[in-house]
């Protein structure tokens, strides 16, 4: 039986930014899926954590939220203790019935009824994006096409003006900035004052959809509830915070990310132009090659056992999705982007079992719109100099990424 002295120690740290600002992240994990795909790892800048690292054992701590708690008062979602070293109760940092009674709050907003709904808005705005771009010139891909992408899908979910975007990204890069690099009292400070700029606009709004009847956008459903109608300010704040967050970056890394794979393996766009049904499958292939959220985290509700290791109740469990989607034993030839790839959908880049992303259909539609425009332009998007990746253990993606559009 495993005992707590002979735990696995992995002498690296993965969540040093490094890692992800390098790209150089396979080959540890590789190394820890084939040795020890849980092991601990007793000193880091977030403190000691448990790393699991294969696809079935990433499930199996997904499937038991009673034993791996979600909890934001037991450290969180992240490799992070807390969120801006302040408490964050949004609604998937917690466990059942909570969790359960204010998911029930945001998932019709992306009911199949729904998505079907905003899928022509989706499809418009993509090719009125893509048609706008220029051929030959540089631009950056982030700026010009997955943040206005991804942000203008947000401003329709919450019935806002699209000129507000950029404060909508500012305030989702402060609330998902799990970083060594902001573990610091300047950081701090300004996260909160950002967070409250951010409460200060969208009260406003949940204000005036209290005085309106119902109706089917995001904040009216949250301010017309039993669960989330009384919310109070750090609640408010941090349920906020998710839905932006969530509702952009995982989609806006993947957006990016398809400049790589497309330069990287030029026969996928190939087949895709010879066979466009295989795009929703491409979709939900960038999810799983890209990985968008790195990890998340449980926190051990008792003494348990995982993988052959012992758990300790209180020990930090951290889930890297970047590596389950790697692992061989479920998809051959991981590194290879393959938009025929059967079991794509296998992917857990939108986590698993009770806290699987509840948007996770809407963003496979716009990728899938995404993808279709360039498979349609005919157009080749050529990179212009390295990307810039983000500096972070949490979200995997870009910061710029120099591209031309060649015909």
């Amino acid at each position: 039986m495993a005992t707590l002295a002979d735990r696995a120690i992995n002498s690296v740290d993965v969540s040093a930014n490094a890692l992800y600002v390098d790209d150089t992240w396979r080959a540890p994990f590789a190394k820890l899926r084939a040795e020890m795909p849980v092991s601990w790892c007793p000193e880091s800048p977030f403190g000691a954590y448990w790393s699991v690292v294969t696809h079935g054992l990433v499930q199996e701590v997904e499937v038991h939220p009673e034993v791996y708690s979600s909890r934001w008062d037991l450290g969180n979602i992240t490799i992070a203790d807390s969120v801006g070293d302040t408490d964050f109760p949004n609604f998937i940092a917690q466990d059942a019935p909570i969790h359960t009674a204010q998911r029930k709050v945001i998932a019709p907003a992306f009911a199949p009824s729904q998505v079907v709904k905003l899928e022509a808005q989706v499809r418009a705005r993509t090719a009125e994006l893509f048609a706008a771009l220029p051929v030959g010139e540089t631009f950056d891909w982030v700026e010009r096409v997955s943040i206005p992408l991804t942000l203008g899908m947000l401003c329709i979910l919450f019935d806002m003006p699209f000129a507000e975007w950029r404060d909508i990204k500012r305030w989702s890069d402060f609330a998902s900035g799990v970083s060594a690099d902001n573990l610091n009292d300047e950081y701090r400070a300004e996260f909160l004052a950002q967070m409250m700029q951010m409460l200060e606009r969208f009260d406003r709004e949940l204000e005036a959809r209290r005085a309106q009847e119902p109706s089917d956008d995001l904040l009216s459903r949250m301010v017309h509830s039993d669960a989330m109608g009384h919310m109070d300010m750090m609640e408010r704040v941090a349920n906020i915070a998710l839905l932006i967050v969530g509702g952009n970056d995982t989609t806006r890394n993947s957006m990016s990310a398809l400049v790589e794979v497309f330069d990287r393996y030029p026969g996928e766009l190939d087949k895709l132009r010879a066979d466009p049904a295989l795009i929703p499958n491409a979709a939900q292939e960038i999810v799983r090659w890209q990985s968008p959220v790195t990890h998340m985290r449980r926190t051990a509700l008792a003494d348990t056992e995982l993988g052959g290791q012992a758990i300790a109740k209180g020990e930090k469990v951290v889930m890297w999705y970047i590596s389950a989607n790697r692992d061989e034993a479920v998809f051959p030839d991981a590194e290879r982007f393959d938009v025929a790839r059967s079991n794509a959908r296998r992917h857990l880049g939108f986590g698993h079992g009770v806290h699987r992303c509840v948007g996770a259909r809407l963003a496979e539609v716009q990728l899938a719109a995404l993808i279709e425009e360039i498979v349609n332009s005919g157009a080749r998007i050529v990179p212009q100099g390295a990307p810039t990746r983000l500096a972070s253990p949490f979200l995997h993606g870009f910061t710029a990424m120099p591209v031309q559009l060649q015909r």
